[in-house]
């Protein structure tokens, strides 16, 4: 059944998919609302997998809910989650990038117009749209279906197979560009099995993505439709700087992600023993054996024999009182007996 489950929410997912690009591209062309094409196709892309995900699994159980099947309970410490995703997404992409920074290799112009500010936000609102989207697609209910029929291990390694296959089909990709993806699949799996939640590889997926395009204005996944206010040239060897591609094609990518698994596994600790702790159920041999038989036919014998006599000493003492009143007492009640 689980893979069964998984199997038909990845075929919604592709039709998610090419539903979502052709709505958007639709009512951009239909309305002139070209610059909102990216916004529209991460909106409708996200609506459909949440929906349609709990549809999939309501049919199958008849009992779903939004949030749980997607993997994104309310629950408090969802906010800290983001918080701590987020600020490990943006220290991983800062040590990828700093070093190039320190070599020369990229030239960033800066423009501080008022129509900037504005397609900032379009660009951080469409990668939080976006960064939520992939993590429900790869990390939500596909995965956790796949789990249960294969096992975590087979799960995440081929999930993360599929985020990095996915990824091959962006502008500019390499062979660098792949293991890196792969390596994120990794890693936002881990988020998951930590967390039992899709706050935290959100937050992660998010502050990585929006630190790449819009912080530094360098390409996401080769494409840099997010660069407004920033927009860095990139110069250099691509093995330092992952090229027109971006830093998830650069070498030193790989060394930073594969860095952030034991400060993730860290960090992690108090969720994880929150919400993947489990109580240790007391076990041990049944104690309704039957006894052997010659203990029964014991106590039997015991129960039919009649019960012995019980004979209960004098209280009254025979011997002389130590106190003078009490001797004198009896003694003058003995010398007049019908007093």
């Amino acid at each position: 059944m689980e893979f069964a489950l998984f199997v038909t929410g990845g075929l919604w997912g592709l039709a998610a998919k090419t539903a979502a690009n052709h709505s958007a591209a639709g009512l951009a062309l239909r309305f002139r609302l070209e610059i909102f094409q990216p916004l529209l196709e991460a909106a409708f892309l996200l609506f459909l997998l949440l929906t349609g995900f709990t549809a999939i699994h309501w049919v199958a159980t008849r009992r779903a809910s939004l949030r749980h099947v997607n993997a994104l309970p309310t629950r408090a410490t969802r906010g800290r989650e983001w918080s701590l995703g987020a600020a490990l997404g943006w220290a991983m992409l800062v040590a990828a990038v700093l070093p190039m920074f320190l070599a020369g290799d990229l030239l960033p112009t800066f423009w501080f117009q008022p129509r900037g500010w504005g397609l900032t936000l379009l660009s951080l609102l469409t990668l939080a749209l976006l960064s939520l989207a992939l993590e429900v697609a790869f990390r939500g209910y596909l995965y956790i279906r796949l789990t249960r029929a294969v096992g975590v291990s087979a799960a995440t390694f081929f999930m993360a197979c599929l985020y990095a296959s996915a990824a091959a089909f962006h502008a500019q990709s390499s062979r660098t560009s792949l293991v890196v993806a792969f390596l994120l699949g990794l890693l936002l799996a881990v988020a998951y099995q930590r967390t039992q939640a899709l706050w935290l590889g959100w937050g992660l997926h998010f502050a990585w993505m929006a630190t790449m395009g819009v912080v530094f204005g360098l390409p996401v996944g080769g494409s840099d439709a997010f660069s407004a206010m920033v927009d860095t040239n990139i110069q250099g060897a691509n093995w330092l700087t992952g090229g027109l591609y971006g830093p998830e094609g650069a070498v030193l990518t790989v060394a930073v992600v594969l860095a952030a698994f034991p400060l993730l596994y860290s960090l992690t600790r108090d969720f994880a023993w929150q919400y993947t702790y489990r109580p240790i159920v007391a076990a041990g041999y049944a104690m309704d054996v039957t006894p052997p038989a010659e203990h029964t036919a014991m106590e039997a014998a015991a129960a039919a024999r009649p019960a012995p006599l019980v004979q209960i000493a004098a209280v009254t003492s025979s011997a002389a009182s130590t106190l003078p009143v009490i001797e004198k007492h009896l003694s003058e009640g003995a010398e007049h007996p019908s007093e």
